[in-house]
């Protein structure tokens, strides 16, 4: 009677044992597993419970609170404009004007701090009201110089019998410079405020390729260099007018914090009350035009949230 009592406690002690050898097996493996070392690109954050929690390391310019700052340098382009003007003995518009912008030439005044404003610049300052969406504060320091080489359609009145004489078939000549020079080249100054969007596209060990796209709206605080009909020259900051634009720029980012950024951007300026005097005459020029601006430099990015 015992031998078919011991078949049978053999026969259930068999898959017992293979149930424990699959059981240590994987008690073994999940060790293993759970054992790695963390991805770099993993934080881990103590909580109050004592309970540890491994989330994974936001990319650069992605994440609610990161912060950027960036410095660069543009060139601008300028649709033809017209140019209307009023003041004490004349209500005059030129049409179809040309313009262009004044790049410094290159040499020490781009690094040298000292200089900085006499080039056409750039700086941004953002902050990431929420994860890849950023308010950025922005300046655009753009040069804008009236071609003098140039003969302009003419419309409405001059008083002054000197100056209307230079008016010929409904046409001026600018290239002498007596009838007007005009530029803002201290500068063409944009503030603005936007909201941009970033997508990081290329995400490898100590480098990121990251694209943004967005929107600006701002007012233009030109320092307006103006000389009509041999008056003293106009060369003051004022408040002329708004401007607004769509941008679009790559952002390289190396070790989750310096960063090079190249921009593109499209806009549209409206001035209705550019000085054309040094006094406080009601004297003033008008004018609205679209622009097109590139631009590269260097920023630098962190995170305002600490990570244990």
């Amino acid at each position: 009677m015992d031998w078919p009592i011991m078949q049978i406690q053999s026969l259930l002690l068999k898959p017992m044992f293979k149930m424990k050898s699959l059981l240590v097996a994987g008690l073994m493996m999940s060790g293993f597993v759970f054992g790695q070392r963390i991805n770099s690109d993993t934080l881990k954050v103590a909580h109050d419970d004592g309970l540890i929690v491994y989330a994974n390391k936001p990319y650069p310019l992605s994440k609610k609170g990161q912060v950027f700052a960036f410095f660069g340098w543009n060139r601008g382009a300028f649709s033809n404009s017209d140019i209307h003007f009023t003041g004490n003995g004349y209500d005059f518009q030129l049409n179809n004007v040309s313009a262009r912008d004044r790049p410094t030439k290159l040499g020490i005044v781009y690094i040298d701090p000292s200089w900085f404003t006499v080039v056409q610049y750039n700086f941004r300052a953002g902050y990431f009201i929420k994860d890849n969406l950023a308010l950025v504060l922005g300046i655009d320091h753009m040069k804008y110089v009236m071609n003098q080489n140039q003969t302009v359609d003419f419309s409405g009145t001059i008083s002054d019998p000197k100056y209307a004489a230079m008016v010929q078939n409904g046409q001026v000549n600018l290239a002498d410079e007596q009838f007007l020079t005009f530029e803002h080249t201290d500068g063409l100054n944009y503030e603005n405020l936007g909201l941009e969007k970033y997508k990081n596209l290329v995400h490898k060990k100590n480098v990121d390729l990251i694209w943004s796209y967005g929107a600006g709206l701002g007012f233009m605080f030109p320092k307006s260099n103006v000389k009509l009909f041999g008056n003293d020259r106009s060369d003051r900051f004022h408040v002329a007018g708004m401007g607004t634009d769509l941008r679009s720029s790559l952002n390289l980012v190396f070790w989750n914090h310096w960063m090079i950024r190249a921009e593109a951007k499209a806009g549209y300026i409206n001035m209705w009350d550019i000085k054309t005097t040094l006094n406080n005459k009601p004297d003033k020029a008008r004018q609205d035009f679209v622009f097109g601006q590139v631009l590269a430099g260097i920023g630098y990015t962190f995170n305002t949230k600490k990570y244990n």
